[in-house]
Parts: structure tokens; sequence; C-alpha cells
């Protein structure tokens, strides 16, 4: 049985960098950072003070009774779902062959607290009563596959910060097996808040270079010092490949593959020799039935802290091989910060559009190249791909050693 290939037909985002696709796209091309300082009373408290917002608050395009049942990262998901459904042009297919897939590392977090505050404060009876539809973890896909009435199946990889990435892995088996034409993944993230960000910071995960938040993210430079938490969503339209050449659809690319794989070494520590990522990318290639000699570009998890970028990038230096030096590696974290749970699916519509404009986006802030550092990093400006059938690799890990890889191809 021939199996059914899949292709991405619509992009919808929100992230630091702007209000939809094309506006993040060009920032990211163009290497502007959407990292600021926090106006918020309670970063006073907090050693890090600043982090990665979306451009354009939810508030403005969600009316405000509606939005008050809504936890913020239910709202990126509407939002970017929303862009990215039109952007496909709204399909008319069956209810019962469309799926959705969101994935959020924390789900409700804000929503949470907030309510938690309330009920310390001003006693139960004014906790909201959509809290619990709020904070669940699944609350974005649900709201989703809601406004869509998607009957497939609606479902939440929770991954910590590969989960985005698992999301497009699984919309691409459902696709596959046979249970959705049409399915509509991605990943969202709302952790901007101070007790997340105050627990990164006593893990000594985030950057506390608050003299130039803008300079803050900086993988793969020698100076790193943490990540920077940041905010938003990605949502992908993946159709059977037969179903949107019938209904004349515009293809941004095919998604031929995915690996998976977990370290089992240390619940956020990356795995030092990264055999993890390593037979993630092998599994990749084998379910892409592809050559890692076709790879042209990599869009790298790369988050600037200090051990994780080594280990990625040793992983890939060995999964590579001879074909490292080939590879136009971008890590786009530099401009957006870390999105966790949405990492994934927004780092995968940039590959989406690095191989339909043919073009790797850059890395900012890389003053001093880690020596460490093998693998050939696209710095500061844009670079062409090749013309001809090329592939784009996107790489997401998390906590707890979860490893994601997703192979794309020209079409």
């Amino acid at each position: 049985m021939t199996r059914k290939r899949v292709v991405v037909t619509g992009l919808g985002a929100t992230t630091p960098l702007g209000a939809n696709v094309p506006e993040s796209w060009s920032a990211l091309l163009a290497g502007k950072s959407g990292v600021a300082l926090l106006s918020d009373e309670w970063v006073a408290d907090l050693p890090v003070k600043f982090a990665a917002r979306v451009s354009q608050d939810p508030s403005e395009v969600i009316e405000k009774a509606h939005l008050r049942r809504l936890d913020r990262s239910e709202s990126f998901a509407l939002i970017a779902s929303r862009e990215a459904w039109k952007d496909a042009g709204e399909p008319a297919v069956e209810k019962e062959r469309l799926g959705v897939v969101i994935a959020s590392g924390i789900g409700g977090v804000t929503t949470l607290l907030e309510q938690y505050d309330i009920l310390k404060s001003k006693g139960a009876r004014l906790v909201s009563p959509h809290t619990v539809p709020m904070l669940m973890p699944n609350g974005p896909a649900a709201h989703v596959g809601l406004e869509l009435q998607a009957k497939a199946g609606v479902h939440t990889p929770v991954s910590a910060c590969a989960s985005g990435a698992e999301a497009v892995g699984y919309a691409l088996q459902m696709i596959r097996n046979n249970r959705a034409d049409v399915v509509v993944c991605g990943g969202v993230e709302a952790a901007i808040h101070q007790l997340p960000m105050a627990g990164f910071a006593s893990m000594k995960a985030l950057s506390t270079r608050n003299d130039a938040p803008d300079k803050a993210s900086r993988p793969y430079d020698l100076d790193r010092d943490g990540f920077v938490l940041g905010e938003g969503g990605g949502v992908l339209v993946l159709e059977e490949y037969e179903y949107a050449k019938a209904r004349g659809a515009k293809i941004y690319c095919e998604l031929i593959g995915v690996g998976l794989t977990s370290d089992g070494y240390h619940i956020a520590a990356p795995d030092p020799d990264g055999s993890g990522v390593v037979r993630a990318l092998n599994f990749a290639m084998q379910d892409a039935e592809a050559q890692v000699s076709d790879v042209v570009h990599l869009n790298a998890h790369a988050t600037s802290t200090p051990a994780g970028d080594i280990a990625e990038a040793n992983a890939l230096a060995k999964a590579l091989g001879n074909h490292v030096d080939q590879v136009a590696v971008s890590a786009t974290k530099s401009m957006t910060g870390h999105l966790l749970g949405g990492a994934g699916a927004i780092e995968s519509i940039f590959a989406a559009l690095a191989i339909k404009e043919r073009m790797a986006p850059p890395t900012i802030n890389i003053d001093n190249l880690d020596p460490q550092v093998v693998v050939d990093v696209v710095k500061d400006k844009p670079r062409a791909l090749p013309k001809g059938d090329i592939i784009a690799l996107n790489d997401s890990f998390g906590f707890g050693g979860h490893n994601v890889v997703l192979v794309f191809a020209s079409i």
C-alpha cells in the first residue's frame, strides 16, 4: 500500500516578531529582536526583568467578552489557527475527516495563578466558573476544535519544549493512518508570569542581561548565559496531498518525516553525548526515505543555554557527518526568545517558509562564535538556499529528555 503524502497548505502565527506570519517572517529575515524589558510591577523582585511578549495583544483582535473566557494561551491558538485556516483557503473538508493537534508545555498557568490569588484574597465565590476550561492544557486544542467542529480527533501532546514539534509529527501520522484528510496543528504558550520566571531564574536557566535585553538571546555565542522566555504560538494546516491537489490548494512544502526519541538521562539537562538527538534525526531521515546529503537547512532548537547549545551542535555534527558543512543552521530563538511548547510550531513555520522562499533566516547576537560549535551557523544576514529538490529540518527538545526532528521537503 502506497503511503499517503502530507503537505503544508496553511500557516498562522502570533509571535514576538509580528501579529501574523508575514510580519513575523519579515522581521525574522531583517534580524529584529522581539525581546524587551517588562513593565509589570512584579518584575522588581526578579533577577530577570525582560521577556519576548507577542507584538500584538490578543485584546486587539478578540472581543473582551470572549477573552474573559479564554486563557492567554487559548487566545493565541485561536488567533493563529484562524490565520492558518484562512491561508489554507478554508477547506470544505468533512468534519469527520478534520483533526486538531495543538500542544502546550504548561497550559493555562497564568489562569491558575490569577484565580488562586482571587481565591486567597476574595474567597471561593469569586473564582471564575471558567477556571478549569481555561487552565487545562488541552484548552487551546479544544477551542480550535470546537470553532472548526473537528471530529476526527482533538489532541494535545505535552512534552515541554518539544510539544509544538511533536504536535506536527502527530498530525502527520493522523493523515498517514487515514484518520483525517486535514489536520490543524501546532503549539502555543503563555507563561510570562512571576512564578514561571522565578522558577526558571532559580534554575539559572534564564539570561540575566537586563542592561541589553535585545542582546540576551545569543545561541552559540561564547558569552551566552541562558534563554529568554517568549510567548505566542504557531499553527500549520496539513493535508493529504491528493486531497489538497484536488481542491487546488496552495502548497508550501511537503512534510515527509518525523523522528521521536527520549534521552533517559535527566529531568532538565540534555544528555551531553547527544545520542538521543542523533537517533531522532536518523529515525526522521529513515521515515522520510531521504538521505542526509539532501538536507540544506536546519532550524535548530538552540535556546542559548551554555550546555544545551553545545550538546545539540555536537549531536548534529554526528548525525550529519561529512555533510554538516553543507547545512545552513539558523537559531531563530535569538530573535523570538523561547516559546516553550510553542517553539517547535513557529520554527516549523519558519522551516516551511525557508523551503518555499529558498531563504535561511539569520542568527543574531553572535559576537564570538563558541569554538565548540561545529555546525555552519547563518549569522547576521539571511542566506539563499539552493534551487532544485531540497530538504529542511526542524529539531526540538524538552525537559524530561524529549527529542523531535521534523523533515520538510520542497514540492
